[in-house]
């Protein structure tokens, strides 16, 4: 339910003549929190750990490092010229790495 802030508020008078049971419906009116959902369709996409993944197929689109990018020989992660904090035996290491 939005709620109009721009809406004047009640002054101290109305709010001490509001019912106990007047506050009581209110509350029993307003829809509850829970979410309808289908369990069986919930389910559906739930994958356990150690699930057979076998027949799955996965098409991902490789795009090969870049002239100003790097690979860390300490995380393998590809990073940009700009993270590297130095080189040992050659081999780039980023600033995550390093600290």
């Amino acid at each position: 339910m939005a709620t109009d802030y721009d809406a004047p508020r009640k002054q101290d008078e109305e709010l001490k003549t509001d019912s106990l049971d007047e506050l009581k419906s209110r509350r029993s009116d307003q829809s509850s929190g829970s979410v309808d959902q289908d369990e069986t369709e919930a389910a559906e996409d739930f994958v356990l750990p150690g699930a057979d993944l076998s027949n799955v197929e996965l098409s991902v689109d490789v795009i090969p490092a870049q002239d100003d990018e790097f690979t860390c020989s300490q995380c393998f992660l590809v990073h940009h010229r700009s993270q590297l904090a130095y080189e040992e035996d050659g081999l780039p290491v980023c600033v995550d790495c390093a600290a």
